[in-house]
């Protein structure tokens, strides 16, 4: 609800309530998909969960799209792009459960959040879009608070300990992608076609895997566990997306983006309560530098900027 000139148009208090409410239900959502597939991903490979929530992501889409009289008028004018988008979102899904096989939750999740820096600095280089110097050196120091969490990650598991920067290089293209790219289809006709490419691509990804052995990539048949988590993760990335929604419908987005990083957060609470897991000193040093880079980055973007580059209301996507 950005006005032309940039500035805030004030909110009836339901209005914002409402927005706060369905965000914040919302980044608390999003760690349970990455518990799901966490869990998911002991038996089942990577590209297989990727596959999994598009596929159910797609089906909680259809009685929506029934319900608003979409069905009949979506088109495919825009197909190339949403196979980008969709090629973009498979690669950061595959990338990101392939690192929650061995990482945290609360890590990886936290390694992700140099995406609105990412973001940031390619805006600056593909859209030229003008940032300065304090922007860039928040971007710096969020990288230093990643190399926090990656570098103890990285003797722990490896390269692995790299793919939630995989995760948010390929979301900062996507966003990227979405913002300058036309549209004339409503968020949920929009997110189906996606998740229709989405799973194409998967498909191709497992036919791969089944050709060539590969671990991340060969399908398997879930048994009723598996497929009862890839359920809850597909059914919580299509309730996470859908509040997230609503959220940007009823709020501005500079207002919400801050909530984004309770993210964290959540993550570390169900990371301890389902599996235990804590982040040592040195890691919560890290998440606090890319909270803290990430929010004053935002807060100069909502002070100086139109429109914040950082502004992914037209994705609602997470990992």
């Amino acid at each position: 609800m950005n006005t032309s000139s940039g500035s805030s148009v004030r909110l009836p208090q339901s209005e914002l309530t409402f927005g706060l409410m369905m965000m914040f239900i919302s980044v608390v959502l999003s760690p349970i998909m990455d518990i799901f597939s966490k869990l998911a991903a002991t038996t089942i490979p990577p590209a297989e969960v990727t596959a999994a929530r598009f596929i159910f992501q797609s089906l909680f889409a259809l009685p929506m799209m029934a319900l608003r009289g979409q069905w009949g008028v979506w088109s495919w004018r825009h197909s190339g792009v949403h196979a980008i988008r969709a090629a973009l979102l498979t690669l950061s899904m595959v990338s990101f459960v392939t690192a929650l096989q061995v990482m945290e939750v609360a890590d990886a999740i936290a390694i992700f959040f140099v995406e609105p820096m990412m973001l940031t600095i390619l805006s600056s280089i593909f859209l030229k879009e003008t940032i300065g110097w304090r922007r860039y050196t928040a971007c710096a120091v969020g990288f230093l608070g990643a190399m926090l969490i990656i570098q103890p990650s990285f003797q722990e598991v490896g390269f692995v300990a790299l793919l939630p920067v995989v995760t948010a290089l390929c979301v900062a293209v996507y966003v990227m992608i979405t913002r300058v790219a036309s549209h004339t289809e409503d968020a949920w006709p929009l997110q189906f076609q996606t998740g229709l490419w989405g799973i194409g691509f998967s498909l191709i990804l497992l036919g791969i895997g089944k050709a060539t052995g590969s671990a991340i990539l060969y399908p398997v048949i879930p048994d009723l566990t598996a497929m009862l988590y890839l359920l809850g993760v597909g059914a919580t990335a299509a309730a996470s997306g859908i509040l997230t929604v609503y959220a940007y419908r009823a709020v501005q987005a500079s207002t919400l983006a801050p909530l984004q990083y309770f993210e964290i957060v959540s993550a570390t609470i169900f990371g301890w309560l389902v599996f235990h897991n804590f982040p040592d000193a040195i890691k919560w040093l890290g998440i606090l530098i890319i909270m803290g880079s990430g929010l004053y980055i935002l807060w100069r973007e909502r002070r100086f900027a139109s429109k914040p580059v950082s502004d992914t209301s037209e994705t609602a996507f997470t990992p």
